[in-house]
C-alpha cells in the first residue's frame, strides 16, 4: 500500500467530508425531530379528531396504528433503497413525502382519508431516522462521532417527550389539524438545507430480496395488528388474535431461515455476525420498551390519578428530556476517557432505579416526586443511548451503516409496540384484580374506628354515597395497577444490564474504517 493511502486510513477525516457540517447538521436534526415528534404529537388530539372525523373510540386508534405499521414495514428496505438509488435522493424524497402527507393529514375530512395519509406519512418517516443517523456519522470524523451521536440522540430521546406537550398546546390554542400543519414550515426549511448541502454517496446496486421483504412485512403487520387488537378482543380467547399470532410467528420463522440460507438476503449477514451490533439490537429493544411504555402510561396517569390538566401533565414530563440532554452532553465528552460499556450499564441501572422509585409513589404525593423521578430516568437513558450507538457501529464497516441503523430503528419500534401493549394490558387486568381485592374489604365492619351504627348508615345511604366509595376504590386500584407496571419495567431494565459483558470495546477513533482504493 502506498504511503498516501496509508496516511488517509489513519487520518481523522470523515467518511463523507462536507464543508458546512454545522448547517447540514441543523437540517438533518430538523428532519429527525420533525419525524420523531409525530410518533406522539397526535396522541392527545385523538378525542378531538374522533369527533371531527366521525370515528368511534375503537376505530380512531387506527390513526396511530396505521402510522406505526407503515413505518415498521418500510424501515427494513431503507438500506437496499439507499444502495440502489443513493442516500441523497432517498432522504430528499422522504422529507418531501413526509411534508406533503402531513399537509394531507391536516385537511383529511374522514377516517378513511386520515388512515391513508398516515400510511404515506409513516412510509416517509421510516427512511428519515436511519438516513439521518447514517449522515451524522458519515459527515463527522471519528473523533467527532461521539458528539454527533449525542446531538442525534437528543432529538430521538427528547422528541417523544415533547410531542404530547406540543400537541396539547396546538390542540388547545388552535386545532388538532395543526399537529400536522406544523410540519410544513419546518419541512420546507429542512428540504432547502438538505438540497443545498447533503452529499451524494457512491451507489452499491444489489439484488432486491423480494421474498425476505414479503416475509418480514407480513410478520411485522400481523404482529402489530395483534398487539393493537389483543386487549380489545381479550387476547388468545379470540380466534382473530390466535390467527394473527400464528401468521406473525410463521412468517418470522421463515424470514429467519431465509436470512440464513438466501444468496442475497435483505440484511447482510455480517450485521448479525457482528457481536456489538447483535447485542445492541437487544439493548435498543429494551430502551424502546421502557421509554415508550413509560411515556404511554404517565400522561393518562397524571390526568386520572392526580387530575392534572393536559398541559400541566405534559410539563411534568419535560424533566425527562432535561435529564437526557444533560447526560447526552456529558457522555459526548466522556466517551474517549471512559469505557462506553460502563456508561451503558450505568445508564440502564440508573433508569431501572428510577422505575423502582416510581413503585413507591402514593396518591398523596406532590408533583416534586414526579419531576425528580423523570429527571433521574432521563439521566439514565441519556447516558446509555449515545454510547450504545457508538458501540454498535464501532466495529461495523461503514458500508453497512444504513442497514445497521434501519435494524436498530426497527427493533426500537417493535420494542415500543410490545412495551405499550403489554403494560396497557397488565394495567387493565391488574385494575380489575386490585378492585376486586379492595372491594372485598369494604363492609359495614371494615372501619374499626367508626361506630358500627354509623358504618351501617353509611352503607345504606344510597347510590350517591356508594358511587363515591366506588370511585375512590377505583382510584386506589388504578394506582396499584400503575405501580405494578413500573415494577415490571424496572425488572426488565435491570435484567438487560448484564448483557454489557457481551459487548466489545470499540477501537479508539483513528480515522474512517472504510477508505475507497484509488
Amino acid at each position: 500500500m502506498s504511503a498516501p493511502i496509508a496516511n488517509r486510513q489513519t487520518a481523522d477525516v470523515a467518511a463523507t467530508p462536507v464543508e458546512q457540517r454545522g448547517l447540514l447538521t441543523v437540517g438533518v436534526m430538523l428532519a429527525t425531530v420533525m419525524q420523531i415528534l409525530d410518533t406522539t404529537i397526535a396522541n392527545v388530539a385523538l378525542p378531538h379528531m374522533q369527533t371531527a372525523l366521525g370515528a368511534t373510540a375503537d376505530t380512531i386508534t387506527w390513526v396511530l396504528t396505521s402510522y406505526i405499521i407503515a413505518s415498521a414495514v418500510a424501515i427494513p428496505i431503507t438500506g437496499w433503497l439507499s444502495d440502489r438509488y443513493g442516500s441523497r435522493p432517498l432522504f430528499l424524497v422522504a422529507v418531501v413525502g413526509f411534508v406533503l402527507s402531513s399537509m394531507l393529514c391536516g385537511i383529511a375530512t374522514n377516517l378513511e382519508e386520515m388512515v391513508g395519509f398516515r400510511v404515506l406519512q409513516g412510509i416517509s418517516a421510516a427512511f428519515i431516522n436511519p438516513l439521518s443517523q447514517t449522515v451524522m456519522m458519515d459527515i463527522s470524523p471519528p473523533s467527532k462521532q461521539a458528539r454527533a451521536m449525542a446531538i442525534w440522540g437528543m432529538g430521538i430521546m427528547v422528541g417523544p417527550i415533547m410531542g404530547p406537550v406540543l400537541g396539547g398546546w396546538l390542540t388547545e390554542n388552535f386545532s388538532w389539524r395543526w399537529c400536522f400543519y406544523v410540519n410544513v414550515p419546518f419541512g420546507i426549511v429542512t428540504l432547502a438545507i438538505l438540497w443545498s448541502l447533503l452529499p451524494a454517496k457512491p451507489l452499491r446496486p444489489r439484488p432486491f430480496d423480494l421474498t425476505g421483504f414479503a416475509l418480514i412485512a407480513i410478520a411485522i403487520t400481523a404482529f402489530q395488528v395483534m398487539l393493537d387488537r389483543g386487549q380489545q378482543l381479550d387476547w388468545f380467547d379470540s380466534w382473530e388474535v390466535r390467527i394473527e399470532a400464528g401468521i406473525a410467528l410463521s412468517a418470522g420463522w421463515m424470514f429467519a431461515v431465509h436470512m440464513a440460507t438466501a444468496k442475497h438476503p435483505m440484511f447482510e449477514r455480517a450485521l448479525l455476525k457482528n457481536r456489538n451490533m447483535a447485542t445492541g439490537l437487544i439493548f435498543m429493544m429494551t430502551m424502546g420498551l421502557v421509554m415508550f411504555a413509560t411515556m404511554a402510561l404517565l400522561p393518562p396517569m397524571l390526568q386520572r390519578i392526580w387530575k392534572y390538566p393536559v398541559m400541566d401533565a405534559g410539563l411534568l414530563l419535560a424533566p425527562r428530556g432535561v435529564g437526557t440532554l444533560i447526560t447526552m452532553f456529558f457522555a459526548g465528552k466522556l466517551i474517549g476517557r471512559v469505557d462506553p460499556r460502563w456508561m451503558v450499564g450505568t445508564g440502564l441501572a440508573v433508569a431501572a432505579l428510577s422505575l423502582w422509585e416510581m413503585t413507591t409513589w402514593s396518591l398523596e404525593m406532590d408533583y416534586r416526586w414526579i419531576v425528580f423521578s423523570g429527571l433521574i430516568q432521563g439521566l439514565g437513558l441519556g447516558l446509555a443511548f449515545m454510547p450504545l450507538n457508538l458501540i454498535a457501529f464501532g466495529t461495523l464497516d461503514p458500508i453497512h451503516r444504513t442497514e445497521g441503523t434501519s435494524l436498530l430503528n426497527l427493533v426500537r419500534s417493535i420494542g415500543a409496540s410490545v412495551g405499550v401493549s403489554v403494560t396497557t394490558t397488565l394495567l387493565a387486568r391488574n385494575l380489575q384484580t386490585s378492585h376486586a381485592d379492595l372491594v372485598g374489604h369494604i363492609t359495614p365492619f371494615s372501619l374499626p374506628s367508626m361506630d358500627p351504627s354509623a358504618s351501617e348508615r353509611l352503607m345504606s345511604a344510597g347510590d350517591t354515597i356508594m358511587a363515591m366509595i366506588d370511585a375512590e376504590v377505583n382510584r386506589q386500584a388504578l394506582m396499584i395497577a400503575y405501580l405494578d407496571d413500573f415494577k415490571l419495567m424496572a425488572i426488565v431494565t435491570l435484567c438487560a444490564v448484564p448483557l454489557v459483558m457481551l459487548l466489545r470495546r470499540p477501537p479508539k477513533p483513528q480515522g474512517p474504517q472504510h477508505v475507497a482504493m484509488e
